[in-house]
């Protein structure tokens, strides 16, 4: 069976599918690899490493698409990808089926098996498969790099003879698995966080993390299943979003984790609240 990995062509992407090392457990195993050449490099693994490792470097997505029995992708296909896809092959990524309906049909023409990496449920017997948990993480810990870097102040407080600097202030949308790794971060640089969340069960999570939960009064409207937020009426984000702008005022840094699963996230910070 013939395993291929094109290079990503999303826009600032420097993941890769499959690492030297993974690939040569696979050959191990018994099947055939096929990289496009450079697909490894913004991940740091030059096509020297892969070849090392018995794969086949390959000129060109096209010939990855056509030729392979399993496809493994980070980002999901563009239309002109599937369809040069052979029929019956295997596609393996993050797809984001709920939100991608022309995705699924355009597979389902084509005769391709998909895996969305993104959909595997989230119980223990899955967690080596667990990217969304994975990516999230990285994600959490990376925001608040970036915002650091971006924001032209530093983030813990300073006494200085020349005076003291007040710690930076820090507002985190979502207490999930990105929203707490960010908040762990956030507080090792030393900012003051604030972290709002409608599950009110995180609080605890939150504040076991050194950060300070904004409490919205509950609301029946609010739905959850299997730890995911699934659907809060238009009021109660109302009274969130009143509560919420007056501590994004005065944030310097405002990080949105939230999501819901086969929908777009609702807005949260509005464009009022950024001029504030």
């Amino acid at each position: 069976m013939l395993l291929g990995i094109p290079l990503e062509t999303k826009e600032r992407e420097c993941r890769v599918a499959l690492t030297p090392d993974i690939c040569s457990q696979l050959i191990e195993a018994g099947f055939q690899v096929q990289l496009e050449k450079g697909a490894g490099l913004k991940s740091y693994y030059p096509d020297d490493q892969y070849i090392a490792k018995g794969v086949k470097i390959v000129d060109g997505a096209s010939s990855i698409y056509s030729s392979s029995d399993v496809v493994l992708k980070v980002n999901a296909p563009s239309t002109s990808e599937i369809s040069g896809m052979k029929k019956g092959a295997t596609l393996i990524s993050f797809m984001w089926a709920g939100t991608n309906p022309e995705l699924i049909e355009n597979c389902a023409k084509q005769g391709i098996s998909a895996f969305s990496v993104d959909a595997i449920p989230r119980i223990s017997r899955a967690q080596k498969m667990d990217a969304l948990s994975s990516q999230a993480n990285l994600a959490g810990y990376k925001s608040v790099i970036m915002g650091a870097n971006a924001l032209g102040k530093i983030f813990p407080m300073l006494m200085t003879a020349a005076g003291t600097i007040k710690p930076s202030k820090v507002v985190i949308f979502g207490a999930g698995v990105a929203g707490l790794q960010a908040i762990a971060t956030a507080k090792r640089l030393g900012s003051i966080v604030e972290v709002t969340d409608i599950r009110p069960e995180t609080k605890e999570q939150v504040e076991s993390l050194g950060g300070k939960f904004i409490m919205v009064s509950d609301d029946d409207s609010i739905k959850i299943e299997g730890g995911y937020v699934k659907g809060v009426s238009d009021e109660f984000l109302k009274k969130q979003q009143e509560l919420v702008s007056k501590h994004v005022a005065t944030a310097d840094l405002v990080i949105t984790t939230a999501l819901i699963p086969g929908r777009k996230a609702p807005v949260l910070v509005t464009e009022d609240m950024v001029k504030a």
